[in-house]
């Protein structure tokens, strides 16, 4: 996206950031917060914005850190790209929490780890595979407790997977009919 924050990508006329912050609020107690190096261009949402504590490990790092500084048990994680992200969608997934450490979605086959729901009981694995390398969150799903929720299921609030689509070119945002900041 030649630079641009891809959270200040509009839909339907709102930046994602926004929109995706907006509905945290609403739906959990404890809030919302933006992992991002670069706090500037999400500094006027009003949410905390922490940066990684772990630099250069992409979305595991993000989600490594957003445990660590959510005041909450269990976090939600999307990345500042995905517009779709619906409260039915969180609903489902928060309704599979007991007994495990993790809540994914497997869409056509795959793993859906950026949207999902992580406990802080992740986080020592968690800590320990960024020490080593460079996991992915594929991976990192696959090493925890986590509970599944079948695409079969997951249809029943999106029946598309848009939860699931993010931007990442130009020609994304024309197929997501999403719009670059005015």
């Amino acid at each position: 996206m030649a630079g641009q924050p891809k959270g200040l990508l509009l839909v339907g006329g709102e930046p994602i950031a926004a929109r995706s912050l907006r509905m945290f609020e609403a739906l959990f107690d404890g809030g919302a917060l933006v992992v991002a190096n670069d706090p500037a261009p999400y500094a006027r949402f009003g949410a905390p914005i922490v940066p990684d504590l772990v630099s250069g490990k992409g979305a595991p790092g993000g989600v490594h850190t957003a445990i660590s500084a959510a005041p909450t048990g269990w976090v939600f994680t999307a990345g500042c790209d995905m517009p779709f992200v619906s409260a039915e969608g969180i609903a489902l997934l928060a309704e599979r929490r007991a007994g495990v450490e993790a809540v994914v979605v497997r869409w056509q086959g795959r793993l859906e780890p950026l949207h999902a729901l992580w406990s802080r009981a992740c986080l020592p694995l968690l800590s320990r595979l960024l020490a080593e390398g460079d996991p992915s969150l594929q991976s990192i799903a696959r090493a925890v407790r986590a509970a599944i929720v079948e695409e079969r299921e997951w249809r029943t609030v999106d029946p598309d997977g848009r939860a699931f689509l993010n931007a990442n070119t130009p020609e994304d945002l024309a197929r997501l009919g999403l719009e670059a900041p005015r």
